[in-house]
């Protein structure tokens, strides 16, 4: 390694050999200036303390860190297959953008997939398919338990939660409009429900969180008043109680002050430029029962609308505890939203998005095991949310218990998004996840709602294609038999052997051991152990 001297002498002498070819080619002056601004930078990196590379390695070393600015997309756009690429591969992006322009979305020659690879999944088809109708509506799933009075039909594939805030302006109105459009429901987030989400009248899916903003008293509890009227306006369908959600499960979040807008301060009910924190926890119940008794008087103010909340599972025991809070209550919500651990568009520390909360795939069989072993998975819809974009994703999740799909990323995808992941920057170079004006006015809410409508539409058309291969009529005829994976290189299984499923009521009559110990240890009244 040379000494720093050295280093310094060879960064002054390029200096001035750039200098020299820089005066035969534009004149002393240029050569000059060009000499003087290497040597200061030099000079600079040798005299400060921050980073050892450049005191080193003076300006020669800038270029690691202009390399490591521009290394996502060096990565997205050179280096990586097109099955590669996390956490959405080329492929599925690439999908998404064709379908969202409604240009062709096939492809020729074949897989690029290693369907030998231990962990890939299929879909066995049928010798006998059925025929898909043409022009027919697409399925829809009726929600709304024996207490609800105003039941929903909730198409198979909407815009998952993402609260205004978290996107811009823009973003939002391309969404709703794109739903309005094409029929199908939105989730506002836990961010409030503004403006934005109303301007276009789609059929809306009103989450509440911990910080319930919108509905929220000013010292931050719950207000029923204002909870009821806004319950009670015709475009919101659903309500919904944000337990937790798969990014960052039992964490809560919180806006910076610079980025609670006038706007954002109007939508949420809290003052503007303080920064918007919601809590890990609620206040509106503390064990099970008390739960599923506020979403029963969610229900009620509500005029009788479906009412149902969303979690990332957790806790298999504490899953049940809700259970048995709802046998004996004799209340159940009309439908929960299984997240996965996978993650979404809410940003998170490391720790939590890589090894906090269980996976989509088994949260949802988990929770329609419980609701199946208790007796009540008929009068509970369960919606899916994690890592859905296409057509084989909707009937995955629907063979693995589902009863409907929610897309957040995709649906990004659709209105322009292109992974940059730089969502909790404000920096989003395409003006979907910021609240930079100048960078949201780049997204242009007449086209990319049209996409929204196109993408939402192929990838369902693509899901009754797909259902039809395998022989079915409808969503209700899947099974987990229907999906395949491989477990070792020589050895295939379908979903109904690799997990165990419940019988209706099983668990109220008794519950097998592998159940039994969290069955046994599940109290409506306490989420403790």
């Amino acid at each position: 390694m040379l000494p720093l001297v050295t280093v310094l002498v060879l960064a002054v002498l390029t200096a001035v050999a750039v200098g020299a070819a820089l005066l035969a080619a534009a004149g002393w002056w240029a050569a000059a200036a060009v000499a003087g601004a290497l040597l200061a930078v030099a000079v600079h990196d040798v005299v400060q303390r921050q980073h050892a590379i450049l005191r080193y390695h003076p300006v020669l070393g800038h270029a690691r860190f202009l390399l490591e600015t521009i290394r996502p997309e060096i990565q997205q756009y050179f280096v990586e297959r097109n099955y590669d690429g996390r956490p959405f591969d080329r492929a599925t992006r690439t999908m998404i953008y064709q379908r969202a322009k409604g240009t062709h979305g096939d492809q020729a020659f074949g897989t690029e997939r290693d369907v030998n690879e231990v962990g890939y999944e299929y879909l066995p088809h049928s010798t006998a398919p059925v025929p898909v109708a043409p022009g027919s509506a697409p399925p829809r799933v009726r929600v709304g338990g024996p207490d609800c009075t105003q039941p929903y039909d909730m198409a198979l594939l909407n815009v998952s939660a993402m609260s205004f805030g978290s996107l811009s302006a823009n973003a939002v109105l391309a969404m709703n409009r794109g739903a309005a459009a094409g029929g199908f429901a939105h989730d506002t987030g836990e961010g409030g429900l503004t403006e934005y989400h109303l301007r276009h009248g789609a059929d809306l899916v009103w989450e509440i969180g911990s910080g319930y903003f919108g509905t929220r008293t000013p010292d931050g509890d719950f207000d029923p008043a204002r909870f009821k009227d806004v319950a009670a306006l015709p475009t919101v369908r659903m309500v919904e109680l944000k337990l937790s959600q798969g990014a960052k499960p039992g964490l809560g979040g919180v806006l910076p002050a610079a980025k609670v807008t006038a706007s954002i301060a109007r939508a949420r009910g809290v003052p503007e430029g303080v920064a918007c924190i919601s809590p890990s926890f609620h206040r509106v119940f503390a064990t099970p029962r008390e739960l599923v008794l506020f979403v029963g008087r969610m229900r009620e103010l509500a005029g009788g609308k479906p009412a149902g909340f969303k979690l990332c599972v957790g806790s298999r025991r504490e899953l049940l505890a809700i259970c048995r809070a709802m046998v004996e209550e004799g209340i159940t919500p009309d439908f929960i939203v299984v997240d996965g651990s996978e993650g979404g568009t809410g940003a998170a520390p490391l720790e939590y998005e890589d090894h906090v909360g269980t996976p989509l795939t088994e949260g949802l069989i988990t929770v329609h095991n419980a609701l199946v072993g208790v007796g009540l998975r008929d009068r509970v819809r369960i919606g899916a949310a994690g890592k859905v974009a296409s057509g084989v994703d909707v009937v995955k999740r629907l063979a693995q218990g589902a009863d409907y799909t929610n897309a957040a990323r995709a649906m990004m995808m659709a209105v322009g998004c292109i992974q940059a992941q730089r969502c909790h920057t404000n920096t989003c170079p395409v003006g979907v996840a910021t609240q930079d004006p100048r960078r949201a006015r780049a997204l242009d809410v007449t086209d990319k709602s049209e996409r929204v409508r196109r993408y939402q539409a192929a990838t369902v058309a693509q899901a009754v294609q797909v259902m039809a291969s395998l022989g079915c009529t409808g969503p209700e005829q899947l099974h987990p038999g229907m999906l395949m994976r491989r477990v070792t290189h020589t050895d295939t299984r379908s979903y109904a052997e690799l997990y165990e499923w419940l019988e209706p009521g099983e668990l109220l009559a008794e519950a097998p051991r592998s159940w039994a110990s969290d069955w046994a240890a599940a109290d409506p009244d306490s989420f403790r152990p």
